[in-house]
């Protein structure tokens, strides 16, 4: 039975052409099968390999079948013979014999078509597998994808796959993904690519075909309790607490309000941006209870600024836009690493020298290492030689600590610094809410758009030194307990 293949895989291999032709295809065939097995058995997980597997050789393999039907096609061309003349000659009368079409060559041809079409549709199957796949994503173009890979893995989506958000459902949303994923390989294969990448906020999928599939808005109701620890860069590395009750809230129950109000479908949010990012707006309107329209405009807009982007209903991802690519300032990454223990806050200055070790500008990430490194146990050597001694393993957690934020944030190869990417959640350094809510963006009447602390929290506690009394229940009835032991014990943790 194998000579029989073999001697037919020969035959229709006619000239140099199908014999290119017929070696590919063969040798991409078993090769795939050999890489395939052990894939699938989760023993070869390498994303290179599963760009050989799944991408260069079933291109081999089809590009193989190609070449046999051309061969023959260039053969007849040059010896004038017509097909059924070239098929006397390289079959056996027997094996043409409609006679016998179980066990001649139209059986053959019949078997190889089905393990041809069986072998493209599971390599095609595999293929859009493999490409949907968050380890595709960030580690096949690593020099490019590193930086959105490595923080993917630390963010609260690390569990979702990438195709989730930035694909969509439907075969629009795939081919749209696939021509989109081609022309970024060209990019990446001819350095087209401009640095930093810019945030693709106008290329996600609207908000209500990815993140509604799991946060739905209207189940965005009542209050949230959340405290932020910062600390001082003071020798003690003083710690202060912010307690806020964020009002969550969509707005739909008259009387109430809230962060949320912005997506309730009762409350449509339109705007236009001055650029690209939507850092800075140019207008803003909000349907009114009766239907109305009502507009804000930015008054303090230059007036030879015209490029307007296309205007915009507001969703999700216009506050939450770095809900998984999540890059830190450097301040919150510090007090983060304290607050969980990682830096060791009874080390003197370890905030401020801390920050200046990871704020100065670094080559490349293994010159960053060294002297981040170098500056810390300089400082502690130099400065508390004590506690050099006595806490030399803080010293190199902490050390491991800083330079693991800097890795996480900052990438010299793709020239993003602190800051590259803001997040607009929140209002740090005029971004987020006060892109709308500022005192510029004005009705027709002179009044401008609310801009007080308590529309969308009340403030508890403002950079207190007590942690815990401003979350002592008062009414257990009305506080949830169980929150409140797991808040208590995490400032326990964080407080030595």
């Amino acid at each position: 039975m194998k000579d029989k293949y073999f001697k037919f895989l020969l035959a229709v291999s006619v000239n140099r052409i199908g014999k290119t032709g017929m070696i590919l295809t063969t040798s991409a065939f078993i090769t795939f099968i050999v890489l395939e097995i052990p894939r699938l058995m989760g023993i070869l997980t390498n994303a290179y390999f599963g760009l050989i597997t799944y991408l260069l050789l079933p291109t081999l393999f089809f590009i193989g079948l190609a070449l046999i039907p051309f061969g023959w096609w260039k053969y007849k061309k040059t010896t004038g013979k017509s097909f059924e003349d070239l098929a006397n000659t390289q079959f056996e009368e027997n094996e043409l014999s409609e006679s016998k079409l179980g066990s001649g060559i139209f059986r053959t041809i019949a078997i190889l078509t089905i393990v041809n079409v069986l072998f493209l549709s599971f390599a095609s199957f595999r293929t859009l597998k493999f490409m949907d796949g968050a380890e595709f994503c960030g580690t096949a173009c690593h020099s490019v994808m590193n930086p959105e890979w490595v923080t993917y893995q630390q963010s609260p989506h690390a569990r979702v796959d990438c195709v989730e958000c930035h694909v969509g459902e439907g075969v629009d949303a795939l081919v749209a993904s696939k021509l989109n994923g081609a022309w970024q390989m060209i990019s990446v294969t001819f350095d087209l690519l401009e640095r930093p990448i810019p945030t693709p906020v106008h290329n996600l999928r609207p908000a209500r075909e990815t993140c509604e599939k799991c946060h739905w808005p209207d189940k965005f109701y009542g209050t949230k309790l959340k405290t932020f620890a910062r600390y001082k860069k003071d020798e003690k590395n003083t710690p202060s607490y912010t307690t806020l009750n964020l009002k969550i809230d969509t707005g739909k129950k008259v009387g109430s309000s809230g962060i949320h109000w912005h997506v309730s479908d009762k409350n449509e949010v339109r705007y236009a941006s001055a650029d690209y990012q939507r850092s800075e707006m140019v207008w803003v309107e909000s349907k009114q209870q009766n239907g109305s329209i009502k507009r804000f405009t930015n008054k303090n807009l230059l007036a030879g600024k015209s490029e307007i982007q296309e205007a915009r209903k507001m969703d999700c991802i216009d506050c939450h836009n770095r809900a998984t690519h999540i890059y830190e300032e450097p301040e919150k990454a510090i007090d983060t690493r304290i607050h969980s223990g990682l830096i060791d806050k009874s080390l003197p200055f370890i905030k401020r020298e801390g920050h200046y070790a990871i704020t100065k500008n670094y080559v490349d990430k293994e010159t960053a290492n060294n002297l981040i490194a170098n500056y810390i146990e300089r400082f502690y050597r130099n400065n508390y030689p004590n506690i050099a001694n006595s806490k030399e393993n803080e010293i190199a957690n902490s050390v491991k600590a800083l330079q693991d934020i800097y890795h996480r944030n900052i990438h010299p190869e793709m020239k993003i610094e602190w800051g590259s990417y803001p997040n607009h959640i929140g209002h740090d350094n005029n971004r987020g809410c006060f892109r709308c809510h500022n005192q510029n963006m004005v009705d027709e009447a002179g009044t401008a758009i609310r801009y007080d602390c308590t529309l969308c929290h009340s403030i508890l506690a403002y950079d207190s030194e007590e942690a815990f009394k401003y979350l002592k229940p008062v009414n257990k009835k009305d506080i949830d307990y169980h929150m409140h032991k797991e808040l208590k014990h995490e400032f326990l943790n964080s407080v030595k």
